[in-house]
């Protein structure tokens, strides 16, 4: 995987430089989200829980995950995962997560800087993936949609996403692959200069209640294959070195502003996009003074 802008000719073995002998661009490291959002300090809504394993290897106890309750309002700016560096064309999205059961809610939402969003991960039945470059493709009728999977049936699911060139690939629970067009332009820009939301989008109602013990941004599409391998393995395996959420280093991490207020009018129904009928302005939002500055003058800032 540390083989980036090189052929790979086995797993973890022998990288070929391309041709020109033009050498690999450096592989930045994965980006920890529940580490960024101060999961670990147990803010409002968020309790700690057993994880994905009970019992592991080469361990003292069960892995440690997290219950997220309606009351969790968790954001972070995306400047957070990606401070020194552009968002990765193409990349990984790595989550270990138990949803509750029935429920249909994001659990994972980036906004630009004028409070469009553009990727949404939806856990439930037939979950979407929201991508939107920023030339606006895929329109909201061209997301990916997974017909046939059930993220949301009350059990601990690895759930690996890559999205390379114009495919994304669903990789649920190390087994079941299933990949859909992404119709984006051939050099995507996704904006680091808003926001992550994390558990529901700007203009939802619901919002995800369940346990997490993992979700990663990696910037390479290859990682999602090596998902049950290298970042959350079988529980007769030991825990990797590799980020998940297990009791992190707080001191690792910049103190930024992390909470956004969400004005949560009615839903437009189960909706598949932020804007069900086509590009409209920006989402009303209720910003605390030190986010507004990742909004722009664009963002109808609004009290109580």
């Amino acid at each position: 995987m540390g083989c980036a802008g090189s052929s790979r000719i086995h797993a973890r073995s022998v990288c070929v430089p391309p041709p020109g002998g033009v050498p690999p661009a450096p592989q930045l490291p994965p980006a920890d989200l529940l580490k960024v959002l101060d999961f670990h300090n147990l803010p409002d809504g968020i309790t700690k829980t057993t994880g994905f394993c009970a019992t592991r290897r080469s361990s003292k106890g069960p892995d440690v995950a997290y219950r997220v309750t309606k009351d969790a309002q968790l954001s972070a700016p995306t400047k957070q995962l990606y401070p020194a560096s552009s968002f990765p064309e193409d990349f990984s999205i790595l989550t270990t997560v138990k949803a509750k059961k029935g429920s249909q809610a994001f659990l994972v939402s980036i906004y630009n800087e004028q409070g469009i969003q553009q990727i949404g991960l939806e856990m439930g039945r037939s979950p979407v993936f929201l991508y939107e470059d920023h030339t606006g493709k895929p329109g909201p009728e061209d997301y990916p949609l997974f017909r046939g999977i059930n993220l949301s049936d009350g059990k601990w699911h690895r759930i690996a996403l890559s999205v390379h060139k114009k495919n994304v690939t669903l990789i649920l629970d190390c087994k079941k692959k299933t990949t859909k067009p992404l119709d984006r332009s051939d050099h995507p820009v996704i904006d680091v200069n808003g926001i992550i939301v994390f558990g529901t989008r700007i203009l939802d109602e619901e919002v995800f209640e369940g346990d997490i013990q993992q979700l990663l941004f990696v910037s390479d599409h290859r990682a999602a294959y090596d998902h049950c391998e290298h970042y959350s393995p079988d529980c007769d395996t030991a825990v990797p070195d590799t980020p998940q959420s297990q009791d992190p280093n707080p001191d690792e991490y910049v103190s930024w502003p992390r909470r956004v207020s969400l004005v949560r009018p009615r839903s437009h129904g189960p909706g598949r996009s932020l804007r069900p009928s086509g590009r409209t302005p920006a989402p009303v939002l209720r910003v605390t003074p030190s986010l507004s500055l990742w909004f722009g003058a664009s963002a109808e800032v609004r009290g109580s």
